[in-house]
């Protein structure tokens, strides 16, 4: 056999001006470069992830994403849909922040010489706890006009698609409504007191105070002659009704979601507030051409802590919000149907978005879809923005997790019986930015077992790039 025939790629060369022979060179010194890093990240995903005996049955799909080169630098079943849990929210954050503009939307009204007509805008931080100023409130108790109250661009429903029905009474599965106040909710407190005579004596129990944050008038009724240990409060399905189980503890307290009923919730429970009543508005069939506003808190200090914790009532609102602004009504179903049509119609493979918040498991998304999303927040908000809003290792819900250094990774999590997910962004140690989306299902393990593996291969390829 002859050299040429033996060796036809030095004979190839010799045919290429020393220009194309550098650029085919290089060319192929990148192919080898990348299929390397692909090889050696997948090694990594095979020891810490896909061997793992905690998530070795789990359908695992990952996408790491170099946004600097443009180019993907590991995909594994990226293209495959999985359940997101609360990874989810990381679009309505994208929602809120690209249409909310610097401040909430608080209340939208019109006026005449004797009355006030409210418009409810979703905004969740009326009268909310983490929120001390109501600029709305003060509004309302300035004005000496009679006060009436809308649902006319209501066009939802109180619990979103595909939720647990049976979680009703848990305080991470609160009603969505048009006019949020107390974040929906109602907060119960027990404390032992001394005897009402002026202290407990030796044979005699300490006495039970039990109380609401805000008071209510609604039906409230006890647990008579059932012993527990645990303070306990829970309301009927579907109405105002609250048993009261009284526990053994020195202070116990319960969160409990209320039911909405549209916008009555807020008639009943503003006027002590506002020191006057509030009429329903009803057979309105549209609102006026032009509405006045005023806005509550500035954005980022919602979606902050809706990234930080999770907060499922936040997330769901802020969807709510953007569809009033964008749609002028608040649908859910309509704002993700315009949103997948308009702003993220570039998504690699179109979702199944269902809700706000993640509770849902109709929700389907891919591992580049959040790549995709997570890249296109960083081009429109910039990282400073991101980095303010996302959680960060040893903080909210990674508290327990990615402490070695500080502000190096900034990501959502995700989490339902089944499901851990983790997307965001990550630093290397040579400063280089890259964009991972990692979702986990139908895994039987211990959730926190498997973050843990998570958080290994992150900080290897942290290391190594």
């Amino acid at each position: 056999m002859s050299k040429s025939k033996r060796f036809p790629f030095r004979s190839l060369i010799n045919t290429i001006p020393v220009k194309g022979l550098r650029l085919a060179v290089g060319g192929l010194l990148l192919v080898f470069a990348s299929c390397s890093t692909q090889r050696q990240i997948g090694k990594a995903a095979n020891t810490r992830l896909f061997l793992d005996s905690t998530i070795q049955h789990a359908h695992v799909g990952i996408s790491l994403f170099d946004p600097s080169s443009n180019k993907y630098l590991y995909t594994h079943n990226a293209k495959k849909y999985f359940v997101p849990a609360s990874n989810t929210k990381l679009f309505s954050c994208y929602a809120a922040m690209k249409y909310l503009g610097d401040s909430l939307p608080g209340i939208q009204y019109w006026e005449n010489d004797t009355a006030v007509y409210l418009v409810g805008t979703g905004d969740p931080t009326l009268l909310h706890p983490d929120f001390k100023k109501n600029p709305v409130i003060d509004f309302l108790q300035k004005t000496n006009k009679s006060v009436y109250l809308t649902d006319v661009n209501w066009k939802d429903n109180a619990l979103g698609a595909g939720w647990s029905w049976n979680d009703y009474n848990d305080n991470y599965m609160v009603e969505r409504s048009p006019l949020p106040v107390y974040g929906n909710i109602i907060h119960w407190v027990q404390e032992m007191s001394d005897d009402a005579a002026g202290g407990a004596l030796p044979d005699q129990p300490a006495t039970p105070f039990i109380y609401s944050l805000p008071e209510i008038n609604w039906k409230v009724r006890f647990n008579a002659g059932v012993s527990r240990k645990a303070f306990f409060v829970q309301r009927n399905r579907d109405e105002n009704v609250f048993m009261i189980t009284e526990g053994k503890e020195k202070k116990k307290e319960q969160d409990v979601p209320f039911v909405t009923h549209g916008v009555q919730s807020a008639i009943e429970l503003l006027p002590d507030t506002i020191r006057k009543q509030i009429n329903y508005l009803p057979d309105l069939k549209s609102l006026p051409a032009q509405l006045n506003k005023i806005n509550s808190h500035p954005t980022d200090s919602l979606l902050q802590p809706m990234m930080y914790r999770s907060d499922n009532f936040f997330a769901e609102q802020s969807l709510l919000m953007v569809s009033q602004v964008k749609l002028g009504e608040m649908n859910n179903r309509k704002i993700i149907d315009t949103l997948l049509k308009t702003d993220l119609s570039d998504l690699p493979q179109t979702p199944r978005w269902a809700d706000g918040s993640g509770l849902s498991r109709y929700n389907l998304f891919t591992p580049n879809d959040f790549v995709v999303l997570l890249q296109k927040m960083q081009q429109e908000f910039g990282m400073k923005r991101l980095q303010a809003i996302l959680p960060t290792g040893g903080k909210g819900t990674l508290s327990n997790l990615y402490k070695q250094d500080s502000n190096y990774i900034f990501a959502k999590t995700g989490t339902l019986s089944g499901v851990v997910a983790l997307s965001g962004y990550i630093y290397t140690k040579k400063n280089k930015l890259l964009i991972f989306s990692v979702l986990i299902n139908n895994h039987t393990g211990n959730a926190g077992t498997i973050r843990r593996q998570v958080e290994a291969f992150l900080n290897g390829i942290r290391n190594r790039y």
